[in-house]
């Protein structure tokens, strides 16, 4: 048996493309794999830390062999708790809208709290970078309203996937599988929504 986490980015409720691309999602794998425990993370729920001056002097003393104390401490052990959270699943499932061209910032604070040397990676003068979450696999869901493959400079750019993407792999996760929705202004959305929801599905039932 598996352990997925659905973590979402999208404030927006019933709203959101994305979290009704995710449910669709979610109903494929639960049919497909009934003995699975299937969680969901809202990133908009107030339960993810803030990352601000303690928690960034915590991660230096981390780095540098020391241990954090008083405030320092406090910050570091909520970075810590999110990321046993997030380590606790093997198998997780992102729903990531586009938002000026890049990811809603509570995603990115996220990869800034559950970065931390010695949880997401180690680093090495010689060889550089360590990967350390690994051994897990990742749908991700990506949506937008106006950027689309091929459109011009002026529909925006992907600073979604490419940022995304990336930290996850940065991490060590490489098993990796993506959904996309971007109907462009002018694009058909019911066959860009079949098209996700089909997608979907299928990723869902062999995940």
């Amino acid at each position: 048996m598996s352990r997925l986490l659905h973590i979402s980015a999208s404030p927006r409720g019933t709203a959101s493309i994305s979290l009704d691309i995710a449910e669709t999602f979610l109903d494929a794998y639960r049919r497909a794999h009934p003995a699975d425990t299937v969680d969901h993370f809202d990133l908009w729920d107030g339960s993810l830390p803030e990352f601000g001056p303690a928690a960034a002097s915590a991660k230096m003393t981390v780095f540098g062999g020391g241990t954090p104390v008083g405030e320092q401490a406090e910050a570091w052990d909520a970075a810590v708790a999110t990321f046993r959270r997030f380590d606790a699943y093997d198998r997780y499932l992102f729903s990531v809208p586009m938002w000026n061209s890049g990811v809603p910032y509570k995603l990115k604070q996220f990869v800034d709290v559950v970065s931390q040397p010695g949880l997401i990676f180690d680093v090495h003068p010689e060889t550089g970078y360590e990967s350390l979450l690994t051994g897990k696999r990742a749908a991700v869901i990506y949506t937008s309203a106006v950027w689309g493959p091929g459109l011009a400079p002026a529909f925006g750019a992907d600073h979604q996937s490419t940022f995304f993407g990336g930290w996850l792999r940065w991490a060590g996760v490489s098993d990796i599988q993506e959904i996309h929705h971007h109907p462009t202004l002018t694009g058909d959305h019911d066959l860009a929504r079949k098209r996700s929801a089909e997608r979907a599905q299928d990723v869902a039932t062999s995940f």
